[in-house]
């Protein structure tokens, strides 16, 4: 049993502020403001002018490619090409894989204006094989030695540039095939582990991960699952099948369908390819819709019937209609009252695509790591999408106004996951009307990161009965400058009321117990 008595933020239904919280045995037993005499007696820890708050969640990631590209090269914060360059000779040096695999390349963030090209990997890496990710996860630049091993699986493909070394839509799609079938498996679980420890960190207790890319039966899927129900210290992970084919999350037994990839509606606005109703500044083009309507009806349609949730990307104001109209005809097909359907990323709503979310209950899992975001600045997005659409990106108050659930998610390894960031973000909107207030960027970050995936009755929120899943911060984000909420420190995680300790099991321990576990993913 252990007391803490100080700032505990709850994000309860009604922002209440509670001076003392007392766990026991992994549940929290006691919120209020006068400690009963029965817990005067156990350990108390003090908090002073840091605060206790529930335990964060990223509802949206892809957790495979996350845990490869964090123990790979990350250049997110180069500033040039030939730092790119440098950084990949030294990565080299180290790199022991048959396939070095980087990321984070921006034409936005880089002195130069322009991507990487081939060439230049080429002068960097010789006859090593080199697959470098872009930033948005959309696309990627491969050197030469890798495109002899690819070439003939992508050379008539949409989205294959052989002279700049540049893959898009359905060519990068087949080279991120390629490159997630050589991962070797006890590797990517490693570095799953990492990953787990590094999200405990930043004070993350559950990740919402999107999973179905390149390993044959899907196997990484099944990785993940494993991975979900073996990993220790009680850290959550909900896997969604990223496939338009219900029978596959069925067979598994998974709940819930969707993610990017195959479910994505679009593409992003990094490669102008996400889906709009009015085309690009400059331009006749109005980026791609991957899928007919017809054909993201249906799916909806089988999907809800078959009890499953349903989440798909959308970016791109033509596709996020696209989603809100088939989800409400799947609804309209066959209504379920507590579906919990979600839209992600939802960048440039409409008006009507928002009045369907809220008339039908449709929450959203956005990225407030995409406002002011360093390789997609906002000198960019004004220049492809114009002064008034550029002002309707990220509409979080819209969103709140209009009682619609939104969460957060990092997109990773698109944008690193900063639950902080995130609500600095929300908080501190520039554009005029859309930002919200500490609790509703709390709320996005806790609670209903947790409704998002039904586990709001067991977290989510400090109350009693539910699991000690919490956070200290170093600080009471209530009382910091509006504009320093990105500096609060994550002091410690606990979960289910125990200090967050390191994945520490063998791949074949892990593997085992995932396989035996009967937890919840």
């Amino acid at each position: 049993m252990k007391v803490y008595e100080g700032y505990i933020i709850t994000c309860d239904d009604k922002n209440t502020i509670a001076k003392y919280l007392v766990e026991d045995a992994g549940r929290i037993v006691y919120v209020g403001d006068e400690l009963p005499e029965q817990y005067m007696a156990a350990e108390t820890e003090v908090l002073g002018e840091r605060a206790l708050v529930p335990s964060f969640a990223d509802t949206h990631m892809h957790f495979a490619s996350f845990a490869t590209f964090n123990a790979g090269l990350n250049v997110m914060d180069a500033r040039s090409n030939a730092e790119i360059q440098k950084r990949l000779r030294e990565f080299l040096k180290t790199d022991n894989a048959k396939i070095a695999i980087a990321f984070g390349a921006s034409p936005y963030s880089v002195s130069d204006g322009r991507l990487i090209s081939r060439e230049e990997l080429d002068e960097a890496s010789g006859d090593r094989p080199v697959f470098f990710v872009k930033y948005d996860g959309h696309a990627c630049v491969v050197n030469t030695a890798l495109l002899n091993l690819v070439k003939e699986k992508v050379k008539d493909l949409r989205g294959y540039h052989e002279d700049t070394g540049e893959m898009n839509q359905d060519a990068f799609f087949a080279v991120s095939d390629y490159i997630t079938a050589a991962i070797p498996i006890p590797a990517l679980i490693k570095n799953m582990q990492s990953a787990i420890d590094y999200l405990a960190t930043k004070g993350i207790g559950m990740v919402h991960t999107v999973s179905g890319v390149g390993f044959a039966g899907d196997l990484d899927v099944d990785m993940e699952r494993f991975v979900a129900r073996g990993a220790e210290s009680g850290f959550q992970i909900r896997v969604f099948m990223q496939s338009m084919t219900p029978e596959k999350a069925i067979k598994r037994k998974l709940p819930r369908i969707g993610g990017c990839f195959e479910c994505a509606l679009d593409g992003c606005f990094g490669s102008m390819d996400a889906a709009m109703k009015e085309p690009y500044e400059g331009t006749q083009d109005k980026g791609i819709l991957y899928y007919t309507d017809e054909q993201v009806t249906e799916f909806c349609k089988q999907a809800n019937r078959a009890g499953l949730q349903i989440e798909m990307h959308a970016i791109g104001d033509a596709a996020f209609d696209q989603a809100t109209r088939a989800l409400k005809a799947a609804l309209d097909d066959f209504p379920r009252e507590d579906h919990r359907h979600g839209i992600i990323h939802d960048c440039l709503p409409t008006e009507e695509g928002i009045r369907i979310c809220k008339d039908y209950h449709i929450q959203m899992p956005i990225q407030t790591s995409f406002i002011n975001w360093p390789q997609e600045p906002d000198a960019y997005l004004e220049k492809i999408l114009g002064t008034d659409r550029n002002r309707r990106l990220n509409p979080v108050g819209d969103f709140v106004r209009n009682g619609i659930v939104i969460s957060a998610g990092s997109d990773a390894p698109c944008t690193d996951p900063d639950p902080m960031l995130w609500i600095h973000n929300a908080v501190n909107h520039p554009a005029q009307g859309q930002s919200i207030s500490v609790y509703e960027a709390l709320r996005m970050c806790t609670y209903n990161g947790y409704y998002a995936s039904f586990d709001e009755k067991e977290r989510g929120s400090l109350e009693a009965g539910k699991i000690a899943d919490m956070v200290i911060l170093d600080a009471n984000p209530y009382e910091v400058e509006q504009s320093k909420l990105k500096d609060i420190q994550i002091e410690q995680l606990y979960l289910g009321g125990k200090p967050y300790r390191k994945q520490e099991k063998s791949v074949l321990g892990l593997l085992l117990s995932g396989m035996m576990s009967k937890k919840r993913c």
